[in-house]
């Protein structure tokens, strides 16, 4: 017998991770069970381990260990406010023509399933543009009627003021009556508020083009019902959001507020 045959002839069930031997007799195959062996079938079955098979070393498992849990990225995600942009063309037709029309009073009961802030930022940036452009246009008309041999300019400065003053106001606004509404104990949504204080500006676009008329005296008439519209809109739809005693003070303010942003208008960009 050679160092061949002499090696191969040890016993080797007593080692670790042995398997089973097989031995076969005949036309038949037995597996002698061996102490300690561990018998594996290859592929791995769905038994057991979900239907996942052999699972990468360090991998996570499906529904163990912690669940992340929710934070501030969805306020900086674009995904997060596309719901509020989802209107068609008769949904914003229909909320422009209510805007016109104050004495309804029930805006929030039309937006009540689908508030949207389309209304605020194309309403606003449209204001923007109509005020500051049209206002150079106004003033340009009234310089030419008082003194037509006075040059004129046009002022660039009026976007950045209208910019300012229309975001400004549509945004902080409504903010402001938010954080009022809920010390008082009143259920306030923000995206309604700002969903109507939006649409409410979309009047000041229709007087900005009628302030073009180079008649001061009409140019207060104006400006004085769009303000009033716009105000009473406002204070006649946020009623329905004050249950207090002091109804009458958060009202009279929200009217204030709008018809202060009217007179604003007409006195910085068509003076």
């Amino acid at each position: 017998m050679d160092d061949h045959d002499s090696i191969s002839n040890l016993p080797t069930s007593h080692l670790l991770g042995s398997v089973p031997a097989v031995v076969t007799d005949g036309n038949s195959t037995a597996v002698r069970e061996v102490p300690g062996a561990n018998l594996q079938i290859f592929p791995p079955t769905s038994s057991g381990n979900n239907g996942r098979g052999y699972q990468t070393l360090g991998g996570p498992s499906e529904g163990d260990g912690p669940q992340p849990t929710s934070n501030w990225k969805g306020v900086f995600s674009i995904s997060s406010y596309t719901q509020y942009f989802n209107v068609d063309t008769d949904d914003v037709l229909n909320r422009l023509l209510s805007s016109l029309y104050p004495v309804s009073g029930d805006f929030f009961s039309r937006i009540d399933a689908n508030p949207d802030l389309y209304g605020l930022v194309w309403i606003s940036t449209t204001l923007v543009f109509v005020i500051a452009s049209l206002g150079n246009c106004g003033t340009y008309l009234i310089q030419k009627r008082s003194n037509g041999g006075t040059s004129w300019t046009f002022d660039v400065g009026y976007l950045n003021v209208a910019a300012i003053a229309v975001y400004g106001y549509a945004l902080l606004v409504p903010l402001a009556f938010y954080f009022l509404l809920q010390y008082l104990g009143s259920k306030a949504s923000l995206v309604r508020f700002w969903c109507m204080w939006g649409y409410s500006l979309f009047i000041f676009i229709l007087s900005a083009i009628l302030l073009m008329i180079p008649v001061e005296f009409l140019r207060w008439i104006v400006i004085l019902i769009s303000g009033a519209a716009s105000a009473s809109f406002v204070a006649l739809n946020l009623r329905s959001y004050v249950e207090t005693n002091d109804v009458t003070v958060v009202l009279l303010a929200a009217f204030l507020l709008q018809m202060a942003l009217a007179i604003f208008i007409k006195m910085w960009f068509f003076p």
